[in-house]
């Protein structure tokens, strides 16, 4: 976040860590809400940070998929095609159809998609991302192969 273009104010970057950790309470609180992450190996290996910080994201990546209603898929290089563009995608689906989203993380802010057509093509991307991924233990190996590399 501190390498946007513009530069985001100290307090923009606050409120974005906030919004990003105060959002994960779904995974922790109550009734667990199922999860499934989909994640190109070039994100992993991107070392935002350095490799202390990256080490530190990739070991909370295997912690969190430990967690039984959490599922980290990753998409290794060499996988033909990729069926999105890159940027961040949020597809939440719950038992009142209408109410489902796709939240798109852009350098503008987020942008929140819910007419059907849009939801039909994001789950059809998100189906395919998951179906190029690797199973969940051989992801697990490839982060850990990830962290001891950095």
């Amino acid at each position: 976040m501190r390498e946007a273009v513009p530069p985001l104010r100290s307090y923009e970057i606050e409120h974005r860590v906030s919004h990003r950790v105060k959002r994960q309470a779904v995974l922790f609180e109550g009734t667990p809400t199922p999860y499934t992450a989909v994640v190109h190996e070039a994100a992993l290996r991107m070392g935002f940070g350095g490799p202390e910080t990256s080490r530190a994201q990739l070991g909370y990546l295997l912690e969190m998929s430990e967690q039984p209603t959490i599922t980290i898929l990753v998409i290794p290089f060499g996988e033909a095609g990729f069926p999105a563009s890159g940027q961040p995608i949020t597809c939440t689906v719950g038992p009142v159809p209408g109410l489902d989203t796709v939240v798109l993380d852009t350098d503008h802010g987020c942008e929140f998609l819910d007419a059907d057509a849009q939801l039909e093509r994001y789950r059809s991307v998100l189906d395919r991302m998951e179906s190029r991924a690797l199973p969940e233990p051989k992801s697990r190996d490839l982060i850990q192969r990830i962290a001891q590399d950095l």
